[in-house]
Order: C-alpha cells, then sequence, then structure tokens
C-alpha cells in the first residue's frame, strides 16, 4: 500500500484516516488551514486507472473530510486539486476556503487566493506542536 506519493506526504506520520483504497494525510505544507491529501493505495497514475472499488469507495473518505472539515474550522468551500505533476499517484489536495484569516492553536491562517484559484505554493508555517494538534484535531472529529 504504501507507495512514492504516500510517503513524500509524510505517511504514516501524518494520517488522519485510513480507508481500504484511500488514506486522508494532514497536509505538511499547510496552503489552508486544514489542508489535507487524499491519497489512492493503487499504484497508478491516472485517476481512470483506479480500481473499481476505490471508486465505489471514495464517497466514503469524501463525505468524511467534508464532514471533519466542517466541524473543526467552518470553511466558506472546499476545493479538491489533482494535480500528479511532482507526486505521480493519484491523489487529490483538499484544500479548504476562507474569506478571511482564520486563528487556530494561536496562529493565523491565511488563504490569499480567494475568491480565485487557491495558491498552493503558499503556506502557512507551523512548527510540530502546531501540526501535531491540527492533526489531533481532525482525527477527534473524524465521523466514526
Amino acid at each position: 500500500m504504501t507507495h512514492a506519493t504516500l510517503r513524500a506526504f509524510g505517511y504514516p506520520d501524518t494520517l488522519v484516516q485510513s480507508y481500504d483504497h484511500w488514506s486522508v494525510l494532514l497536509r505538511p505544507k499547510q496552503a489552508t488551514l486544514g489542508a489535507l491529501v487524499l491519497i489512492a493505495h493503487a499504484d497508478v497514475h491516472a485517476f481512470a486507472d483506479l480500481p473499481d472499488a476505490a471508486f465505489a469507495e471514495l464517497a466514503r473518505p469524501v463525505r468524511d473530510i467534508e464532514t471533519a472539515l466542517h466541524r473543526v474550522f467552518a470553511p466558506g468551500r472546499i476545493n479538491y486539486l489533482k494535480l500528479m505533476m511532482v507526486d505521480p499517484h493519484v491523489h487529490d489536495h483538499v484544500l479548504p476556503r476562507y474569506d478571511a484569516p482564520r486563528i487556530h492553536r494561536g496562529v493565523s491562517f491565511g488563504d490569499p487566493g480567494w475568491p480565485g484559484p487557491p495558491r498552493v505554493a503558499h503556506h502557512t508555517p507551523v512548527d510540530d506542536t502546531v501540526f501535531d494538534g491540527l492533526l489531533a484535531d481532525l482525527r477527534a472529529a473524524w465521523p466514526a
């Protein structure tokens, strides 16, 4: 199950939740508050090449992602970006979007792209304590 794209985003240390065909990781670079990565376990580089079972299961992690993000951060929107240029395995950058800066765990997180496309290269630096706190917040809010 562990391929280079999972490892590139810090798996297993950044794991929020795992499913049969998908893992949700807290994005090490927080482009926006609560930025996640939804990564397929399959060793494929094209969305259409995923096994049927991965497509069938996809609704569950997406619903869980949106439920947890709304519980913890209450974003105005949630964007899913399939970029797969640097990290080739099928994955989405899941970026909660905000119309104003949010303060969480003492850190101000901006969304300089709002209301346009997200600025994926932007990130708010956070120390390990804040990052671990974000991870704990999301894990605690994850649907059972």
